[in-house]
């Protein structure tokens, strides 16, 4: 049987992307009954929302009485999603009332609840509503953060309804998460994770630099299923070009010191701190402010290197909290003495990190790509196979570990 989503909107301009987010669900074959509120149809239509989804749409209780659509809609859902929710509808949902389809449908809903808020700063900001997110999410329901950028009229900030691509891969996660395990759904609510991803650059001149082939896949792979999983999060990227996972705060950098910085600035404030980047080991001394030129007698230019700070084990050393797990990556070829799992061994030891996620690259597997398998080693001895994949399903099994050895922090 095809997975029930209720998808309901509420009455806000990001009413539109809802469209989008509905045709995603509909073609990747869930059964979606759309549920707008009346202020919703004042921005897209009944009839849209019945032709994108092959079902008669109703925003009140009192159309198909005999069906009992106020409760029997929420019974049946498996995910019911509210894309965009506005202050005013979950200033309704945390406070129990319910006065038309939609907020019925909440109070009788039994299966996971995503809300993915859309309105300007101010009102997102103001502490009626954050009182009310905090409420809403004390109840296990997930409410992403919205994201930074362009808002109604001339106005920018925080507000901004994710991109219906990324809401439509936490609505996927959650629905795969509550299948195999209902109660485990949101087991990183109310924890703060930092995740790094991407590689960075070491610039040799104003054009020129040493990196490495790391997309940041992975680790955005991570930051989309700890939010799935009720997480706070933290990105620190590294020349990716992928799109922000929704309900992630991304802060963008360059060189391995600049990642340094922000990744030490932040650590003590997280309960786990996923080191998923490809921090490049070395840079050069010096860097020309000009182009390098060629030699006209063919020789070519040497470059001295310099090693950059090791930020893994800067962090593991000098952790900020009690019960803080802190991820290692290893990405390793093995050597004509040496295996990847005994490389790896060598380096969880001397990074002194909690878990470490082996990657065998050899021939240059993994990079790019959008699937993955792993070996993950923990300090305490345990040995994990992660079986080859998509990354997101990686990204769970890491988090997976995670969140077993999470501890208890009284201070978070």
């Amino acid at each position: 049987m095809a997975p029930r989503v209720v998808l309901g909107v509420s009455g806000g301009i990001a009413a539109y992307k809802a469209c989008e987010l509905l045709r995603r669900l509909t073609e990747s074959g869930h059964d979606v009954q759309v549920v707008p509120t009346a202020s919703a149809l004042e921005f897209v239509g009944a009839p849209t929302w019945a032709a994108l989804s092959g079902k008669p749409v109703s925003a009140q209780v009192w159309d198909q009485v005999h069906a009992v659509p106020h409760v029997s809609i929420g019974q049946a859902a498996d995910l019911v999603v509210v894309a965009p929710a506005t202050a005013d509808l979950m200033a309704k949902a945390a406070h129990g009332l319910a006065d038309d389809l939609l907020t019925n449908t909440l109070l009788t809903a039994r299966c996971p609840v995503v809300f993915a808020p859309a309105m300007h700063t101010e009102m997102w900001e103001h502490p009626a509503t954050q009182a009310n997110v905090a409420l809403l999410r004390s109840r296990g329901v997930l409410v992403i953060e919205p994201a930074e950028g362009r808002l109604t009229g001339a106005d920018t900030g925080k507000g901004r309804l994710p991109e219906p691509a990324e809401l439509f891969d936490v609505c996927v996660q959650v629905l795969a998460r509550a299948a195999v395990d209902r109660a485990g759904v949101a087991d990183l609510d109310g924890r703060h994770v930092l995740v790094s991803a991407g590689g960075t650059r070491e610039f040799l001149d104003p054009v020129r630099f040493l990196g490495n082939r790391s997309s940041g896949r992975q680790g955005y792979a991570l930051a989309s299923a700890a939010v799935a999983r009720g997480a706070d999060v933290t990105v620190v990227a590294a020349n990716v070009s992928l799109p922000d996972p929704a309900g992630v705060k991304v802060v963008r950098v360059t060189t391995t010191a600049q990642m340094r910085d922000e990744v030490v600035g932040r650590a003590a404030a997280a309960d786990a701190v996923v080191m998923a980047a490809a921090p490049a080991d070395f840079r050069p001394v010096t860097t020309s402010e000009s182009k390098i030129k060629k030699a006209s007698d063919g020789s070519a230019p040497s470059v001295e290197l310099v090693q950059n700070p090791d930020i893994l084990a800067e962090i593991s050393r000098e952790r900020g909290r009690s019960g803080q797990v802190i991820v290692g990556f290893a990405a390793e070829t093995g050597d004509v003495e040496r295996s990847v799992l005994d490389l790896a061994r060598s380096k969880l030891t001397r990074k002194g990190c909690d878990l470490l996620v082996v990657n065998d690259v050899s021939g240059g597997a993994v990079f790019g790509s959008t699937e993955n398998e792993a070996v993950i080693l923990a300090a305490d001895g345990a040995e994990i196979k992660v079986p080859h994949g998509t990354k997101g399903s990686v990204a769970h099994a890491i988090w997976d570990q995670v969140a077993a050895r999470l501890g208890d922090d009284t201070n978070r």
